[in-house]
């Protein structure tokens, strides 16, 4: 008995995985965590709107930020508008019309003063899912404290635990926190889209980057630790600096047979590495200052090239920390075709794939107002309706 054809009749089985296409997004949104959601989104193929003031949202006025302007902000259509003026409100209802999901980031109390928080929204279209990203959550005594970031980690905990064997906490090079939030935003927002396909009614949701951490928090390390400990799991889960000045990141943790590979193929560099002391975990941790130091010697004194030809030929998990430009021209992302060219830069899709098919970034991050007459006419003003609305302030049209 053979199996059924998976295959729905009619399923789209050609070009890129679009599971979202149909699905309309008002995104509201600036900087990190909000935008990277609607670029989310944008991949899977809703059509997303970026409503932005009249001078841009703050990512394109410095250039340190160019590269979350360029990553969060592809594939939409921005509409410049000026929330505040008097006729920025026909614009708002008309969206909420046409939208199934509105993003914002504002700090909480702000997109109502601006009329396009929920209930707003909600009083034009039912329907409508909004969802709002904030440091804090909309509730509570932190919900109007200002951060960043860094802030969000350190009040979650995150900076209870160290990365590395020695030396105290450190924060990473990725906004850990708006990422986590991020895809929390995401994921809260396709389990509404799923409960309205059977409820008929929006929601309001409130996602949190502070409680984001938390979450991350308590699903690794639990959330009893109430003091810093000096220390990482493993002394041999770490950066190693090589003797040509790479680094290598080594994997190798509690699972036996990869310290056993481990074991071997550092043998002849590191003799000490046979001692009993080191045979099981308990007392590699035990013994994990003088372990954690030796491999620093050792690694340091070949070039980092022959170390990952050796950990490779011995199954060990070993990685070279290569640079993104880096990344981007190995053999395996070249393989995967994460990687897109958008307009002259490399950008990352949303990696997942459903049978074989990726999503697709479809344009590079518009420049401001670029499509805010288009949009209009999307939304069902007549050209000369459109015009007037530029014409009063309340819209800025790009050439």
């Amino acid at each position: 008995m053979t199996d059924p054809d998976p295959t729905p009749p009619g399923a789209d089985t050609a070009g890129p995985w679009q599971p979202l296409a149909g699905i309309r997004v008002a995104d509201f949104s600036a900087l990190l965590p909000g935008p990277a959601a609607g670029a989310i989104l944008a991949d899977l193929g809703a059509e997303v709107v970026k409503i932005e003031p009249k001078a841009g949202e703050g990512a394109r006025h410095r250039e340190v930020l160019g590269p979350i302007l360029r990553g969060a902000n592809r594939g939409k259509a921005s509409l410049a508008l000026d929330l505040k003026h008097p006729r920025a409100g026909e614009v708002v209802a008309a969206l909420a019309r046409w939208a199934d999901i509105a993003l914002e980031s504002f700090r909480p109390g702000v997109a109502a003063r601006l009329g396009i928080d929920h209930a707003a929204l909600a009083a034009v279209n039912g329907r409508i899912i909004t969802c709002s990203v904030s440091g804090y959550g909309q509730t509570g005594p932190w919900r109007d404290l200002p951060g960043h970031d860094l802030n969000f980690l350190a009040a979650g905990g995150a900076f209870a635990f160290s990365g590395h064997w020695t030396g105290r906490p450190r924060r990473s090079g990725l906004p850990v926190a708006d990422l986590l939030g991020t895809g929390n935003a995401v994921i809260a927002i396709l389990a509404a889209l799923h409960e309205r396909a059977r409820s008929g009614q929006g929601r309001a949701l409130d996602v949190s980057l502070m409680e984001a951490v938390l979450f991350g928090v308590s699903i690794r390390h639990g959330l009893e630790r109430d003091r810093w400990v000096p220390d990482s799991p493993y002394p041999t889960n770490d950066l190693f600096t090589t003797a040509d000045d790479r680094e290598i990141a080594l994997g190798v943790g509690s699972e036996d047979h990869l310290w056993d590979n481990f074991r071997a193929a550092m043998a002849t560099d590191l003799p000490m590495i046979l001692e009993p002391r080191f045979d099981t975990d308990a007392g590699r941790r035990a013994h994990g200052d003088d372990l954690h130091a030796a491999l620093t010697r050792a690694i340091a004194r070949r070039p980092a090239a022959e170390w990952i030809a050796r950990f490779q030929a011995s199954d060990v998990p070993a990685s070279l920390c290569l640079f993104p430009a880096e990344a981007v021209e190995t053999s395996h992302v070249r393989a995967r075709g994460l990687v897109e060219d958008v307009g002259g830069h490399a950008l990352a899709c949303f990696p997942a794939k459903a049978d074989g098919r990726a999503p697709a970034i479809r344009r590079p991050a518009p420049d401001t107002g670029a499509d805010s007459r288009a949009v209009l006419a999307v939304l069902g003003f007549a050209e000369a309706e459109a015009e007037a609305l530029v014409t009063s302030g309340a819209v800025a049209a790009g050439a």
